[in-house]
């Protein structure tokens, strides 16, 4: 008989982990006790402060660190070494200053099996694909321009689109838009959450922006000071789709104070007794 399929498409089992063994062996972790599922196609997003090893649990989920106690399944298969099946996206878009835009997001399909082999026969296809991605991001005219010559939104949507090119089960987004404008801001965050809609792929969205994870995100995680564990799960049972105008009702702005006390409650500074 084959062992049942799990319903979780992301599945951390007790994980901890320590930079290295020095650490380790002094009980020194960048993040410790993560027990977490998300189910296929969800939205989480993680919020927390600075330092609290967000960006180290992502490092986790991509197969990039392997925790030094317990167990990570993605996709019902344990992580033993960096993930094909994820694109990911940085606060800093990173594209590379020669290549036209339609270039840069097809870089991942240059470089990655099983589209590598196949590129250069299939070369007109993939960039059909990616014009296709750009034009659905607002890109449509600026696909054979060079980064130089867009704006700092429009190059996170070409940064985007590159992460989603070669169609992953997952999209790991850490910060991807801390550095922009708040109109530019809210205006990714829809075309993500369109993005997203229509693929129903997963999303795991590290942000400081607590708008930004309750306007997008199923479910919220807030983690701790380092050592960074998960301390609150909060469903964000708001309907969907959702649109700009809910930013501005109580329902939504009570969720975002929640979360705020929460995160406040951890920055304070512990007070010695006299």
């Amino acid at each position: 008989m084959s062992a049942p399929v799990s319903p979780w498409f992301v599945d951390f089992q007790d994980v901890w982990l320590a930079y290295n063994e020095e650490l380790l062996k002094q009980n020194h972790f960048a993040v410790e006790a993560i027990d977490l599922k998300v189910r296929q196609g969800e939205f989480i997003a993680i919020v927390g402060p600075s330092g609290c090893g967000k960006s180290t649990f992502m490092k986790l989920t991509t197969g990039l660190k392997m925790p030094s106690m317990g167990k990570i399944l993605i996709d019902n298969q344990p992580v033993t070494g960096p993930l094909k099946i994820s694109g990911m996206a940085f606060q800093a878009p990173s594209l590379l200053p020669w290549r036209t835009t339609v270039d840069n997001v097809l870089l991942p399909l240059e470089i990655v099996e099983p589209y590598r082999s196949t590129f250069k026969q299939k070369r007109k296809e993939y960039e059909e694909r990616a014009r296709k991605l750009l034009q659905k991001v607002g890109l449509g005219g600026y696909e054979d321009k060079f980064p130089w010559q867009l704006s700092g939104g429009m190059q996170q949507r070409a940064s985007i689109c590159r992460a989603l090119i070669h169609e992953p089960k997952m999209l790991l987004l850490d910060e991807p838009f801390g550095a922009l404008d708040a109109f530019t801001r809210e205006e990714l965050w829809c075309i993500l959450r369109d993005l997203w809609t229509e693929q129903q792929f997963n999303v795991i969205l590290v942000t400081h922006d607590l708008r930004e994870s309750v306007f997008l995100a199923d479910t919220v995680y807030v983690m701790s000071k380092s050592p960074g564990r998960f301390v609150v799960k909060k469903e964000i049972e708001l309907p969907r789709p959702r649109d700009l105008e809910i930013t501005y009702t109580k329902e939504f702005t009570d969720i975002v104070h929640e979360l705020r006390g929460h995160i406040g409650a951890m920055r304070k500074p512990v007070t010695p007794n006299p």
